[in-house]
C-alpha cells in the first residue's frame, strides 16, 4: 500500500493527531449515529407481515434516507431483504461497487444512450415509463448486444412517472415485442397510502388489478404462479405494506419503515419499529447574558432575565431547519432544553440556565433518545408542516456517520 506523504502543515497535523488517536474525536463537533442493529430489527418486523413468497425490496435511495446506502444495504441484506431500489443510476452503481449482488431497481427514468449502457454494464433493472423510452433502450441495447431486465411503471393516479393505466396494456405489449428487453416487473405507486381514508388507494389498486388482468395475470393467484412465467408485480410502499397484506403481491418496496419511522400515526400499532438515526453535537462555548440582551441574527430572542447560553456546534448547513428557530428543544443530560435565537449556518444556541454546572464539550442530542426523553423526526416535521422523510434526508454529509 502506498502512503501519501503530507504536503502541507494541515496534512502533517492531521497525521500527527491520527497517530495519537484523537483526530476523529476533535473533528466531530457534530455527527449522526446510525444504529444498524435497529435497522436489522425493523427488517425482521416488516418481514413478519409478509408471506414467504413476497420479497422485501429495501428502498435505499438518497443515501438510504441519510443513513448510508452501502452500510444499510449490507445490513438489510443479511436481515433478509431480497432486492433494492434506488432513484438514480449512480446510486445503483455505488451498491454494485460495494458488492451488492441482489437485483437493484432504478426508480427514476433514464433517457440517454450512455445511461442505458451504464445500466446494462452494471446489470441494474431500469424503470421504463413511456414507449419512447422503451424504444431507446431496445435500440441502444441492440448496439451493445445486451439484454436487460426492466420494470414498467404504470401510472394509476400518482400523476408522476409512468404510462397511464388507460394505455398500459398497449405499453406492455409493445415492450414484449421489442428485442433485448425482458419484462422483470410491472408496478405502480400509491399517492395516498398513508391516509386513514383508503378511498383513493383502493381506486388505484383497482386500476392496477384491471391492467394486470388484461395482460393475462390473475391478481388473486399471482403468489401461486411462478414469477419466471410472468412479470413480478409490486405496488406497496411502507404505508401500504403496513396497511393490507392484499397489497403485497410479489414484493413490497419499503423505505421509511426500515429506518424506524411510521408513515402515519394510525399505522404505529401495526408493528414495533425502532428509529435508527440520532443526531448529536457538542457544546462549544457557554456564556451568561443579562436581561435585555439579544441572541443571534435579528435578535429574534431577547433574554427576559439573566440567562446562561450554550453554543452548540451544529446549524442549518448541517441540516437543522432554520425555521425551527425558537421552536425546538434539545436533550442535555436527558433533560429537554429550549433552543433560543435564530439558528445560524454552523451553530445554534440553547438556554442552559437550569444547568449551572454544564461544561464545554458535553454532548447534546439534537434528534433521538437521551435518558427517558426522545426527540423524533416526526416532532420536527409536525412543527414545520412537512414530512419525516424530508427531515431524515436533510442531514448533510458534513456530519460524519457513525455506525454501531
Amino acid at each position: 500500500m502506498v502512503t501519501r506523504k503530507p504536503t502541507s502543515e494541515k496534512d502533517r497535523l492531521i497525521l500527527a493527531l491520527r497517530g495519537r488517536g484523537v483526530y476523529d474525536e476533535i473533528c466531530q463537533r457534530s455527527w449522526v449515529e446510525i444504529n444498524l442493529a435497529a435497522i436489522a430489527y425493523n427488517v425482521e418486523q416488516i418481514k413478519s407481515l409478509l408471506s414467504p413468497q413476497t420479497t422485501l425490496m429495501a428502498v435505499v435511495k438518497a443515501d438510504a434516507y441519510g443513513h448510508g446506502a452501502v452500510s444499510v444495504a449490507k445490513t438489510v441484506s443479511l436481515a433478509g431483504a431480497g432486492a433494492f431500489a434506488v432513484a438514480t443510476t449512480p446510486e445503483g452503481i455505488e451498491l454494485r461497487e460495494a458488492g451488492i449482488k441482489q437485483p437493484i431497481l432504478v426508480l427514476g427514468a433514464a433517457y440517454t444512450p450512455d445511461e442505458v449502457k451504464a445500466i446494462s454494464h452494471w446489470q441494474l433493472q431500469p424503470t421504463l415509463c413511456t414507449p419512447q423510452q422503451a424504444l431507446l433502450f431496445s435500440e441502444t441495447l441492440s448496439q451493445v448486444h445486451s439484454t436487460l431486465e426492466v420494470h414498467l411503471n404504470i401510472d394509476t393516479g400518482m400523476s408522476r412517472l409512468g404510462t397511464s393505466w388507460q394505455q398500459a396494456v398497449e405499453f406492455v405489449q409493445l415492450v414484449q415485442r421489442l428485442p433485448n428487453l425482458k419484462i422483470a416487473g410491472i408496478y405502480s405507486h400509491f399517492a395516498t397510502a398513508d391516509s386513514s381514508d383508503q378511498t383513493l388507494m383502493r381506486q388505484q389498486h383497482q386500476r392496477f388489478q384491471d391492467v394486470i388482468k388484461k395482460i393475462g395475470v390473475d391478481p388473486q393467484k399471482c403468489l401461486t404462479q411462478a414469477t419466471a412465467r410472468r412479470p413480478c408485480l409490486h405496488i406497496s410502499n411502507s404505508a401500504a405494506t403496513l396497511t393490507d397484506s392484499a397489497l403485497h403481491y410479489d414484493l413490497v418496496r419499503v423505505g421509511l419503515a426500515i429506518y424506524g419511522l411510521y408513515p402515519a400515526p394510525h399505522l404505529a400499532s401495526t408493528i414495533d419499529l425502532k428509529p435508527a438515526m440520532q443526531v448529536k453535537a457538542k457544546v462549544t462555548q457557554i456564556k451568561t447574558i443579562e436581561a435585555g440582551t439579544g441572541v443571534s441574527y435579528g435578535y429574534r430572542y431577547v433574554a427576559e432575565k439573566t440567562t446562561r447560553i450554550a453554543v452548540i456546534g451544529i446549524g442549518y448547513a448541517d441540516g437543522i431547519p432554520r425555521n425551527l428557530s425558537n421552536k425546538m428543544k434539545v436533550l442535555v443530560r436527558g433533560q429537554l432544553l429550549p433552543q433560543v435565537g435564530a439558528i445560524t449556518m454552523d451553530q445554534l444556541m440553547i438556554d442552559v440556565t437550569s444547568m449551572p454546572d454544564l461544561q464545554v464539550g458535553e454532548v447534546v442530542t439534537i434528534l433521538g433518545k437521551q435518558g427517558e426523553n426522545t426527540i423524533y423526526a416526526e416532532d420536527w416535521a409536525a412543527n414545520l408542516d412537512t414530512i419525516s422523510w424530508e427531515i431524515l434526508c436533510g442531514f448533510k454529509h458534513r456530519l460524519p456517520r457513525l455506525n454501531f
